[in-house]
């Protein structure tokens, strides 16, 4: 028999604040954690802007030894963690009996790894990269680092799938909880902020450009003029747990994981299509059983590119029909924030259903034939709604939609 899986805790670190309070103001005022980065300018970066994303001290909690195997990520993830796990009411003398396990998203380590390799090409020395280097560099930092921090004796594993690594790892660890294998898992996504992950999407010419450098107006998700996203990252994590499991314990739950549907294009490598983001949201709500007008709101994928929020939209439209269902992408206050992402905007997502608005769509203007088939919400909109999906789509064509419906206590 299926278990029900909740949400019982939620910690962030990100650039629109670093508890769910200041998360919180930041969604509901339209705040943007956007800059413009003059380092980035001066270095060779076709698009300056960024987010700003504060660095962690980290002294007070981790021990020097131990912080040297952790590169920027793992910092944040630490950070998100340690609230969540405080969140939730999880102390580490319940984790130290109970075999709660990890799932993380994370698909790149790109300065930790330069950064140890630049050592062995000056030295000439393998011994001169340092004894933390490898643990740092490898795609499961994360999850290798806050099992031992934490002492975490369940699943340990990291989900490395694009854009939408946030996303599968909640769709995993409910996974593993549904069918009985896990009682509780921890699970997220990290992003590393500076500008070694990011430099060759830029290349590509991938990120977002203005003539004025007005940092806050770069990122456009739907609008008519945006050209591109940009970067960001941080790290979000959620506790998952079978409803016994929370109840038994007298958890605070704060939502319920009705579903997760996933699918892959099986096309273009970098373009996305129509067909594999529909899919993904047809199967989450066939798995979770509820109808299309059940959904009270979107949180779009949609990152200001031009084809990419194109597609979604055109998804959007397929499944929902003739519901206008409210659309938002929070990327317009956060940038993309990449591996991260679909972690966080489920967070972003639950702090507005819980507190009864639908934070604003900052910087849709106008739309274009394909956004307008959509109901973009532009301003911040007081209004209650206790179900909501959120999509995640990556490189190579992987596709998550979760599915996430409000319990109150």
């Amino acid at each position: 028999m299926e278990r029900r899986v909740v949400i019982t805790g939620m910690g962030i670190w990100s650039c629109i604040g670093t508890t769910l309070e200041e998360v919180r103001q930041s969604l509901y005022s339209g705040k943007s954690g956007i800059i413009f980065s003059q380092e980035r300018k001066d270095t060779g970066f076709r698009s300056p802007f960024c987010a700003d994303v504060p660095s962690p001290d980290l002294k007070p909690f981790v021990n020097r030894n131990f912080r040297q195997f952790m590169p920027e990520e793992a910092q944040y993830a630490y950070m998100a963690t340690k609230d969540a796990l405080a969140d939730a009411r999880l102390d580490q003398d319940y984790i130290d009996q109970h075999e709660v396990g990890i799932i993380y998203g994370n698909d790149s380590v790109s300065e930790a790894t330069m950064r140890s390799l630049d050592k062995f090409r000056q030295f000439g020395s393998t011994v001169a990269c340092g004894s933390g280097a490898i643990f740092q560099s490898m795609n499961s930092t994360v999850t290798m680092n806050l099992a031992c921090l934490f002492h975490l004796k369940g699943i340990n594993l990291t989900a490395s799938a694009a854009c939408a690594s946030g996303s599968h790892a909640v769709g995993l660890a409910a996974m593993l909880i549904r069918n009985g294998l896990q009682d509780c898992v921890i699970c997220g996504g990290a992003q590393e902020a500076n500008m070694y992950g990011v430099a060759s999407f830029d290349g590509i010419q991938s990120f977002a450009l203005r003539t004025d450098n007005e940092a806050t107006l770069a990122s456009r998700p739907f609008d008519r003029d945006r050209n591109g996203l940009v970067p960001g990252g941080g790290a979000a994590t959620l506790v998952l747990e079978s409803y016994e499991s929370a109840v038994r314990r007298g958890a605070t739950i704060l939502a319920e994981v009705m579903g997760w549907g996933f699918s892959g294009n099986g096309d273009h490598i970098a373009t996305p299509n129509v067909a594999g983001p529909a899919r993904s949201m047809e199967l989450c709500l066939e798995q979770s059983a509820i109808a299309p007008r059940e959904i009270g709101y979107v949180n779009a994928h949609a990152t200001s590119t031009k084809i990419g929020d194109s597609r979604e939209a055109q998804a959007i439209a397929r499944i929902f029909d003739d519901y206008r269902v409210p659309v938002t992408s929070t990327k317009g206050q956060t940038g993309h924030e990449m591996w991260m992402a679909g972690a966080s905007e489920i967070i972003y997502s639950i702090l507005m259903m819980k507190n009864h608005f639908i934070a604003g769509n900052l910087n849709f203007e106008n739309p274009d034939d394909e956004t307008a088939l959509i109901n973009v919400m532009p301003e911040t909109l007081e209004a209650h709604f206790d179900t909501f999906l959120s999509n995640s789509f990556g490189f190579g064509g992987t596709n998550s939609t979760l599915i996430v419906r409000n319990i109150e206590n």
